[in-house]
């Protein structure tokens, strides 16, 4: 059996990375771990079962060009949730910019929101 365990998220600075996804969207900081060459090793999940983040430093221009950009401007991460209103007002609460009013579609409760960088994400309760 196989799943995606990981996705690598290039953001400017660690410390404000684990705040944001830590106190803002529920996050858990599952590991942060130093490494030889400076860097760290820190990874942030939801709560539920599934994949992490791993949060890597941007090093280099080139990488620091994709840090809030990482997608082209489309949604490229999406956060299920079993409580929408739940989410979306605590999310608010504590700062989240969403780009949009939360819509009912076929498929579920969705709003569009950035995270602190500006990468675009969808808070999505499924329908079902």
């Amino acid at each position: 059996m196989s799943h995606l365990a990981l996705v690598t998220l290039v953001v400017d600075d660690y410390d404000e990375a684990i705040r944001f996804y830590t106190d803002a969207l529920g996050f858990r900081l599952v590991e942060d771990a130093p490494r030889p060459d400076g860097s760290r090793w820190v990874v942030v999940a939801p709560d539920g079962q599934g994949s992490g983040l791993l949060l890597a430093r941007a090093k280099g221009d080139g990488q620091r060009a994709r840090v809030g950009d990482q997608t082209g401007g489309r949604v490229g991460f999406f956060l299920h949730t079993d409580d929408f209103a739940r989410d979306h007002a605590r999310m608010r609460a504590a700062g989240v910019t969403f780009l949009e009013e939360p819509r009912h579609e076929p498929y579920g409760s969705v709003a569009v929101f950035q995270d602190l960088y500006g990468n675009r994400w969808d808070l999505l309760q499924p329908a079902g």
